[in-house]
């Protein structure tokens, strides 16, 4: 249902959650000391600069400052809102979201539960569709067609359950007659783009006499259809329109099958269609995804870099197929990196990956793959076909041409060996030519942000022990007694103290999750990556000897103020009562 997620929920999550597991299961963390490493995810760098805690449940990347607990992890690193990362958490530990009702008005409360019954009604509906689409494949009158058809492109029943395969035949209704009949249901089914609004409101299949490949997102669930026609008519492929559920340049065909047939994927291979990744599933090659009618977009690649070190783009070796491989080159450059790599495959006129890997087999097929074309020499194929080098003016225009694709790709050992490549085409005068293009090349992006030091107070040490042991709170003797202390910070330290004081079990993760997305939130965060090497068995006095030192500063700066006033004559009576008490103490 809609409203909040409880406060209590998000606590529990987190305490259950394990962040390294998370982290690791995306990004392989080596051991570093007590915390773990990693190459950062969310910027290029050539050495780790991404920390994670097991203690503290908390990752930081002191390269880019990048930081949060494991639900801030799924929002940046799989693109996931608030509320859904949430989901993508709980549901790795089989836990039931509950919701609250919010302080808005009923009319905002109904909108903002419709809509979330309506997302979840859309989900359940386009399963109850696939489903209806694999069991046509057997009780259909015409599956013999059907059957046939997909056992001629050399597909199994097994591969065709993995992948969810069905079929729906050539009439009109077929789909709307099992899920329509209501006005509702049939906007439903027109929203999802299962059915079109035909004359005098009556509306009909999308899909008819086609095969049908179910598209899944990150968590599995159906999010639209793929139609492979079985006779002669066109279009050959029909592919869902864009909903409220499917954005296919956000999506790729056979990511979750991949995902789920490898628990350590290395690579990936990038085809063209539906029917390309099955075939290749089916002789062995279950590593393959499809970008579902689109170039390989920017949202796709950097899920791909997201999931995979290596990616392999399969292409015909046509011309549109080699400008489908330059759009999808142009799109990767930003986010490509040391230890990541794309490559590129074009294959012989009149191939795609489902002939060629029937014809000669997964060994063949992989040789190719093995074999494909790096980026640099995929790019320096293209651009110095198109200069004569012969000439000055040649050679003036192929640095003029490298310049647009240099620029977006990020300092590292590609870039440097591109570089260096370049000037190798000047002859003699190389190494000059080097140095000029490195130069005019430099990626500012190279330079890290300087991370600053944090002064060390009484008041920021007393936090960051907190933030790194709750527990110590208990420690105190009379909690009240920095409420009414004007001194910069102490608001802050105080609201912490009251937290840890209600949740007398909460942990570092669940105690930072309390700030998010307030100015407290990014300081606190800042403060639980300093190194202040104060350790487990000695934060309670530090904690308790930072108090001290805070009364103690209060104390003396209040009466240094209250002496001053004094010198001048401007003191009230009960200044003179507070100036005697603190002298006497």
């Amino acid at each position: 249902m809609a409203g909040m997620i409880p406060r209590q929920f998000i606590d529990d999550l987190l305490a259950r959650a394990d962040i390294v597991e998370l982290i690791d299961s995306r990004v392989p963390l080596k051991k570093a000391g007590k915390n773990y490493q990693a190459c950062c995810p969310f910027h290029t760098e050539k050495s780790p600069s991404f920390t994670v805690s097991q203690d503290k449940q908390f990752y930081h990347c002191f390269g880019c400052g990048e930081h949060g607990n494991a639900i801030s992890f799924l929002m940046e690193f799989d693109r996931l809102e608030f509320p859904d990362a949430v989901e993508e958490l709980a549901s790795h530990y089989s836990m039931e979201v509950p919701r609250e009702q919010q302080n808005q008005s009923p009319a905002q409360l109904k909108q903002q539960q419709q809509a979330y019954l309506q997302k979840q009604d859309d989900y359940e509906l386009m399963a109850n569709i696939s489903r209806f689409y694999q069991q046509q494949l057997k009780v259909a009158t015409d599956k013999d067609v059907a059957i046939n058809y997909l056992k001629g492109r050399g597909l199994s029943g097994e591969i065709c359950k993995r992948f969810g395969i069905g079929y729906i035949s050539d009439s009109w209704d077929g789909v709307m007659k099992n899920f329509g009949g209501t006005a509702s249901t049939n906007q439903q089914l027109i929203d999802l783009g299962m059915a079109i609004e035909g004359d005098k409101n009556r509306p009909y299949d999308r899909f008819r006499g086609r095969i049908m490949f179910p598209i899944s997102d990150k968590r599995g669930r159906v999010i639209g259809f793929g139609g492979r026609v079985i006779n002669d008519g066109t279009p050959k492929y029909l592919n869902s329109p864009e909903t409220r559920i499917y954005h296919k340049g956000q999506e790729l065909y056979g990511l979750y099958e991949a995902k789920q047939a490898n628990k350590n994927l290395q690579r990936l291979v990038v085809v063209e269609g539906y029917m390309d990744v099955v075939a290749l599933a089916q002789h062995g090659v279950d590593y393959a995804v499809a970008s579902l009618g689109t170039a390989t977009t920017p949202e796709q690649l950097q899920t791909l870099f997201r999931t995979v070190k290596e990616v392999i783009c399969c292409y015909d070796g046509d011309r549109a197929g080699r400008e489908a491989a330059w759009r999808a080159m142009d799109n990767a450059l930003p986010l490509i990196q040391d230890g990541y790599s794309l490559k590129f495959v074009f294959l012989p006129d009149g191939e795609d990956p489902d002939s060629l890997i029937r014809q000669k087999g997964q060994q063949a097929f992989e040789q190719i793959i093995d074999e494909a074309t790096p980026l640099s020499q995929f790019i320096f194929d293209h651009l110095l076909a198109q200069v004569n080098l012969q000439t000055a003016e040649g050679k003036g225009a192929l640095i003029e041409s490298f310049q647009p694709y240099l620029t977006k790709l990020p300092a590292s050992t590609l870039k440097d060996s591109i570089l260096t490549q370049l000037a190798n085409h000047f002859g003699h005068s190389n190494e000059q030519q080097l140095a000029k293009l490195t130069k005019s090349f430099a990626n500012q992006s190279a330079t890290k942000p300087k991370i600053k030091q944090q002064k060390v107070t009484p008041v920021r040490l007393a936090i960051a022990l907190l933030l790194e042991y709750p527990h110590i709170v208990r420690s105190l003797p009379e909690p009240s007694v920095l409420q009414h202390l004007d001194i910069p910070g102490i608001p802050l330290l105080n609201q912490i103290i009251s937290i840890c004081l209600e949740y007398q079990n909460i942990n570092s993760a669940q105690l930072i999750e309390h700030f998010r997305s307030t100015e407290e939130g990014n300081q606190l965060a800042k403060l639980m990556c300093w190194q202040h090497h104060v350790v487990k068995e000695a934060a309670e006095g530090v904690f308790l000897d930072s108090i001290e030192k805070i009364l103690d500063s209060f104390v003396e700066q209040r009466t240094e103020l209250l002496l001053q006033k004094a010198r001048t004559g401007e003191m009230n009576t009960q200044e003179k009562q507070e100036l005697q008490a603190l002298l006497n103490a």
